[in-house]
């Protein structure tokens, strides 16, 4: 299965244009609670499952021997391996420490941390819909809110867009950001960052912008949080199709896995209705082609997105 997941991963990527892919996604794979990243090489492992923790070294040897890899890190902090009962994992257990390797996407160069930064090191499942803001900034004033390190921000301003601002509240993303416009070559004069709470900078300011993209964290980690998640989304959305200027573009995220597609589009529709805001979908997105979904497990469909075109 591990060769099977691989050899699929070979079809689908040019090395040249993109070396950070997902090599193995649990059940979309036939290895339930395993997860294997590859950032140029370097892979971060992810074990959720308590039958595979003591098969980790076998599942390193097959990964070796399959990819040769410069390093191998595993970083096995979900949620569900908690559930599990299991502690939390981070060690390096192959070849030389590398813990900000630089991968390339669709040609264009980030630097990823794998030890600090959120899930593996980087959203791997937006890749489709960064190259997506890409093909449509040129000449746009974008908004990226929930920044992290910047993966929208980069393709906007790659993609040729008058002017980025970045919103996000961690302090610890601004340097990761400011070197990967730098990898990139890119004016800084065309990026704002800004420090702070994504729902206060919505709430204050004039949105004067022609794209927006919102992807905000899982706001629903269980059933029980559905309700709050559905109001924090609603308002998000509401806020910027109250403000957002006529003629422009959203990019609107869910990754709950307990908020479904048909269940976020009617959130989409009451925040629209509570905005007065004539709303078209142009096109819905999923998560990329390396993050495969059994058809005997559905529910690990997780992430959903909405190009939205505001009246």
């Amino acid at each position: 299965k591990i060769r099977s997941a691989i050899v699929l991963r070979r079809q689908w990527f040019d090395p040249e244009q993109t070396d950070a892919v997902r090599l193995i996604n649990e059940e979309g794979d036939g290895l339930q609670g395993l997860i294997v990243d590859s950032y140029a090489n370097v892979l971060v492992m992810q074990i959720s499952h308590p039958v595979l923790v003591p098969l980790q070294p076998f599942l390193q040897s097959c990964l070796i021997e399959e990819v040769k890899p410069l390093a191998i890190y595993e970083k096995s902090t979900s949620f569900l391996r908690k559930r599990e009962g299991l502690e939390e994992v981070r060690v390096h257990h192959y070849g030389e420490q590398c813990s900000n390797p630089v991968i390339k996407e669709n040609g264009m160069r980030f630097a990823v941390d794998v030890e600090q930064g959120q899930k593996t090191g980087w959203f791997l499942d937006q890749r489709d819909s960064r190259d997506l803001i890409r093909s449509l900034a040129n000449k746009r004033r974008v908004l990226n809110v929930f920044a992290y390190t910047g993966g929208f921000s980069i393709a906007a301003l790659c993609g040729g867009a008058e002017s980025v601002a970045s919103v996000e509240i961690s302090a610890k993303c601004q340097p990761l950001l400011e070197r990967n416009l730098a990898l990139n070559h890119l004016d800084l004069q065309r990026h704002q960052f800004h420090g702070c709470d994504a729902f206060d900078f919505l709430k204050k300011q004039e949105l004067n912008y022609d794209l927006i993209i919102l992807d905000p964290p899982a706001f629903a980690k269980g059933r029980n949080s559905v309700p709050a998640a559905f109001r924090a989304y609603k308002e998000l959305n509401r806020m910027v199709f109250a403000k957002a200027p006529p003629g422009s573009l959203l990019l609107t995220c869910s990754c709950s896995y307990h908020i479904e597609e048909d269940l976020f589009q009617n959130i989409l529709f009451r925040a629209a209705l509570e905005a007065n805001r004539s709303v078209r979908i142009l096109s819905r997105h999923r998560q990329a082609i390396d993050h495969p979904i059994s058809i005997y497990h559905p529910e690990s469909s997780y992430l959903k997105s909405f190009l939205l075109y505001l009246e």
